[in-house]
């Protein structure tokens, strides 16, 4: 049975690999290519090692890769925007990317970015608003005036956060968005330096454990039930010159996504490899729907949010943000 104590090291290990942009670390033996016309055979795909990166993993154990000819090392990255340099020098060649930021990039103007495939889309118990056990907060009205504290402000917590409030008649500005390192939240909730926060799993349910919290508000559902959260994502200028390595980097990663879509046990098999999340911890913990599809439609949800609750200026049009499917 699992203590307190040894969630608080795997959650504060898991912290520090996200904190940090680790060596890449081949995982596939290298193979010659095969011909078929492929415009570059070898591929460094940077990964964040939480449960989204999963499809790439059960691409790489079934073999789905080679069998397009591609070889892919894998190298641990922290954000998309701290890779920027590697991704537009090409020895990056895609990115494990939120949808938020590939959208906030792309309107920054520091790489025009279309996603290769999406990987998950909301589902119950995956992100949330918790408060402490024993705290007089009850539902969503009660946060008027209170600090919430979020892994990073402008992003998919302050959005998500932001759509409930707007569905009980309040807006962003009746709370104060606080940005705290998702390792942070649960001391921070315990001294009351913050009202609640804004977090995902396996930290729900640390918070669950450690403190009695409750979860608030499921931010993945009602006005933001299926929103789509992430996905692999490659600039369009990397597309463009590549057009037959990326599809068939798509035809691989989409085979695996129909796998993550069905089975739970591959998932929770690959998991605790590539990620610092027990074993035990990833069989119970919610995860997202993964997607086997690529529908602009569903993303202008997210570049629409985006644009309402001014994280960005203007409106993105969700069709020039993804790529062309296979054939």
């Amino acid at each position: 049975m699992r203590t307190g104590l040894s969630v608080r090291a795997s959650l504060a290990a898991l912290a520090t690999v996200l904190a940090l942009a680790a060596c890449g670390s081949g995982t596939e033996a290298p193979r010659p290519a095969t011909g078929g016309g492929l415009e570059k055979a070898e591929l460094t795909i940077g990964i964040v090692p939480v449960p989204s990166s999963a499809p790439l993993f059960i691409a790489q154990e079934k073999g789905f890769f080679r069998q397009e000819g591609l070889t892919v090392e894998t190298e641990t990255i922290q954000a998309p925007q701290a890779v920027m340099p590697k991704i537009l020098n090409g020895s990056m060649d895609a990115f494990l990317t939120s949808y938020v930021s590939l959208i906030t990039i792309s309107e920054s103007g520091a790489a025009k970015l279309k996603m290769l495939a999406q990987s998950q889309e909301a589902a119950p118990g995956v992100n949330g608003v918790v408060v402490a056990g024993d705290s007089p907060l009850k539902d969503v009205k009660d946060l008027r005036g209170k600090k919430i504290a979020v892994n990073v402000v402008k992003a998919l917590g302050e959005v998500s956060v932001s759509a409930h409030l707007k569905a009980n008649g309040l807006t962003p500005g009746d709370v104060s968005f606080v940005p705290v390192p998702f390792a942070e939240h649960l001391t921070q909730l315990r001294a009351g330096t913050v009202d609640a926060a804004w977090t995902t799993e396996p930290y729900i349910s640390a918070a669950k454990k450690e403190l009695g919290a409750r979860l608030l508000v499921d931010t993945l559902t009602g006005p933001t039930e299926g929103l789509p959260l992430d996905g692999w994502a490659a600039t369009a200028d990397w597309v463009a010159k590549h057009p037959k390595t990326a599809a068939a980097f798509q035809r691989a990663i989409g085979k695996a996504q129909r796998i993550a879509a069905s089975d739970r046990a591959a998932l929770d098999k690959v998991i605790p490899t590539f990620t610092q999340i027990p074993a035990e911890v990833a069989a119970t913990m919610a995860l997202g729907r993964f997607s086997t599809s690529l529908d602009p439609s569903r993303v202008q949800r997210v570049a629409d949010l985006l644009q309402e609750f001014q994280v960005t200026k203007g409106r993105a049009d969700a069709t020039t943000l993804v790529a062309t499917s296979p054939r």
